[in-house]
């Protein structure tokens, strides 16, 4: 018998000699740690999907998955869209470059391809997405938030250097995705480059620029009409370029779960299909030209489960529509979340994008946007710029994921996790279609009130910190120095593109062939017509209303709080930090657990927390308060001595300071009221509102308003 087979033999005797446990006993076994608490409240967890997760699962809950015997690049595509995953090249790495001139985008993009990036991720200034050129904008529209676009020489200084029939070119552009095309189209006809060589996306998306802004800069009838000229002109002449980009960062960044995440955006990309449709596209024609924009949040293993529900409902919507399997493939670019940033103890960002960048991969994106740690509290600079790619490169070149086909696939919780968030996605989807589709949802704001009801559950978790977000609302780093701030003077970029502008002869006069819409547009912009120029003559009949709405609220989850240390670090530029103090009484085993917890529920709201040695006499803790000269003192022990020493302390206390705010550490139900009567003014603990109780302390002295 040789070696192979004799390791072989043993193995099969050791794995008989060990019973596999049950569901059963394992439940009977936990039960009996549990003491008799509730196995449904302690054991399982609730989503904000409406999802009820187990604490474990087993290989029979995936045993009647519909999708669970698929193979990666077939039937639903739950398991991706191709066969070798994506091997051997990875995904995209797709960094956006935030700086708002031509040749500062070019410099830093041309160090990025350099350095790993393999796609282009051109994010544009306000003026440029609504047809305005830069000279005719407002200062406040130039610059910010992306590149200022506004001649064709600006688009070719951008992509100087950059071969851009041999890389992925995505430009967000939304109602100036036409335009912007055109410009494109004119570079490749500039440098002899078979339109049909281009690839990337330059999308349209009006309902989420609708649920963004609150308004678009053109009726939403002639956004259709633009978005199908594009969709069949790319269709005809640029295959590899899409026209419609679907993004659903409002919904995520108003607060929404992954739920309404993926419902809306496939009720925007329904809209589409239809109105499409109506202007005479087929469905292939449209679903291969549209590209999904996801974010990508910090609940790890239900961040796979949307990219992989993502690939099969859209498969199942796009079948219905009579899509052959080549159109239910979905194409996804996601970037990483800015809700859950935070500004203070902000390089905890860096992780935060990891693990989000992470589950991303394991899920199967087409491409990638990791955002700089600083983006959204400052101008993200080249070291900030440089960590977020690396993040992926090591992803790829050192962990090897892009090796590994649907590393996800087979785990018992993950396909459950994904087959229970596509029952809830496809219920709220067909919610927002028998209420009559994406559109009418948002003007008469059921959308908006979807949203609001699960951003409203969000803050009252993080409030009692149920939610945690580390450095803001827990573990906050009161030695954190202050962040350097490198901000951009847009008055200044504003003028100096009015400047630049000067000179530019914008009077191009030229007609649109409505049977050559894209052709005339090209010739257009080959001869000098501006960003402006194009929409404008685009628009010249376009005479219906502009339509408006209540856009979502968007906002980083961090911001209740972080509003609050603001006050109190303002405060403390002309004053002395608020001081807190930690009275401990009785020995260290009865005390330091909460003192430990009182240090960091006050250091959440910035105070400068000082904490006494235990000491067993009540009098002498209470004098050593009094010189301590703070306006917030809490007393650390044990529930059962409590009684023992809070009268006398908090007497001596308040007979010196009566304004001295005094606070219990826990909440011993049977001895409120008479610590009350003590003089005891609040009480903290786990299961406090820790925002509430600090906004009201830091009113009382004085710190805020």
């Amino acid at each position: 018998m040789s070696n192979e087979t004799q390791e072989s033999a043993s193995n099969k005797r050791l794995l008989t000699e060990f019973k596999p446990h049950t569901k059963e006993e394992w439940r009977v076994a936990v039960d009996k740690l549990l003491k008799g608490k509730p196995y449904e409240k302690i054991m399982l967890t609730r989503t904000y999907e409406g999802i009820t997760l187990d604490p474990i699962y087993w290989q029979e809950d995936i045993e009647n998955l519909p999708n669970s015997s698929e193979l990666p690049g077939f039937d639903n595509y739950t398991r991706g869209t191709k066969v070798l995953g994506s091997n051997p090249a990875g995904w995209n790495v797709a960094q956006a470059i935030s700086v708002p001139t031509p040749e500062e985008f070019n410099k830093a993009l041309l160090d990025a391809l350099n350095r790993g990036q393999t796609a282009v991720n051109i994010p544009i200034d306000e003026a440029t997405r609504i047809g305005l050129d830069a000279d005719c904008a407002q200062d406040f529209q130039v610059g910010k938030g992306g590149v200022s676009i506004t001649t064709l020489d600006d688009l070719e200084t951008i992509l100087s250097n950059v071969s851009i029939d041999h890389i992925d070119i995505d430009i967000h552009a939304y109602s100036s995705a036409l335009p912007v095309t055109a410009m494109l189209m004119a570079v490749a006809k500039k440098r002899n480059i078979s339109t049909k060589t281009i690839s990337g996306s330059i999308g349209m998306d009006p309902i989420s620029e609708l649920a963004n802004d609150g308004n678009i800069c053109l009726s939403i009838e002639q956004a259709y009409d633009e978005m199908a000229e594009l969709v069949r002109w790319n269709s005809k002449n640029a295959p590899k370029m899409k026209a419609i980009a679907v993004h659903s960062d409002a919904y995520h960044n108003g607060g929404g779960s992954d739920v309404e995440e993926l419902a809306f955006a496939f009720s925007t990309a329904v809209e589409y299909i239809r109105q499409m449709q109506k202007r005479g596209l087929s469905i292939n024609q449209i679903a291969k030209s549209i590209q999904f924009n996801f974010s990508l949040g910090s609940n790890f293993f239900m961040e796979i489960a949307k990219i992989r529900t993502a690939r099969m409902l859209w498969s199942k919507i796009v079948k219905e529509f009579g899509g052959d399997d080549e159109a239910a493939k979905i194409y996804i670019h996601a970037k990483t979340s800015a809700f859950n940033k935070t500004k203070y103890d902000p390089y905890v960002n860096m992780l935060r994008t990891t693990t989000e960048a992470f589950s991303g991969v394991i899920g199967g994106v087409d491409s990638l946007q990791v955002d700089p740690f600083d983006e959204g509290l400052r101008q993200p600079n080249s070291f900030s710029r440089r960590i977020a790619r690396n993040q992926q490169l090591i992803l790829n070149e050192e962990c090897h994921l892009s090796h590994v086909i649907d590393p996800a696939g087979g785990s018992w919780y993950i396909e459950s996790l994904t087959s229970l968030l596509a029952d809830q996605v496809w219920k709220k989807f067909q919610l927002v279609e028998a209420e009559g589709g994406i559109y009418t949802c948002l003007e008469n704001e059921k959308i908006q009130s979807w949203i609001t009801e699960v951003s409203e559950a969000r803050k009252k978790n993080l409030v009692v910190r149920r939610d945690q977000i580390v450095g803001t609302n827990m573990y906050a780093n009161m030695s954190e120095p202050e962040f350097e701030k490198n901000e951009i003077d847009y008055v200044k970029v504003f003028l100096n593109r009015k400047k630049e502008l000067s000179t530019i002869e914008k009077n191009i006069d030229f007609k649109i062939n409505p049977n050559d819409i894209m052709g005339s547009l090209i010739s257009a912009a080959t001869n000098g017509a501006t960003i402006g120029t194009l929409a404008e003559k685009l628009r010249n009949d376009d005479e219906a209303e502009w339509p408006t709405i209540t856009p979502i609220r968007t906002y980083r989850n961090a911001e209740i709080f972080e509003n609050l240390r603001d006050q109190v670090e303002n405060y403390a530029k002309e004053n002395s930090r608020p001081k807190c103090y930690l009275a401990c009484l009785g020995k260290v085993s009865q005390y330091k657990g909460r003192a430990d917890f009182s240090r960091g529920f006050f250091e959440v709201g910035g105070f400068d927390v000082t904490e006494s040695k235990g000491s067993e006499d009540a009098l002498e803790a209470a004098n050593a308060a009094i010189a301590s000269d703070s306006p917030v003192v809490v007393i650390c022990s044990s529930d059962a001595r409590y009684p023992e020493f809070v009268p006398s302390f908090t007497k001596q206390v308040k007979a010196e300071k009566p304004d001295t705010i005094i606070v219990l550490a826990g909440y011993p139900k049977d001895q409120i009221e008479q610590h009350k009567a003590d003089g005891v003014n609040e009480f903290i603990h786990v299961r406090a509102n820790v925002y509430e109780i600090l906004s009201n302390i830091l009113g009382k002295i004085g710190v805020t308003k």
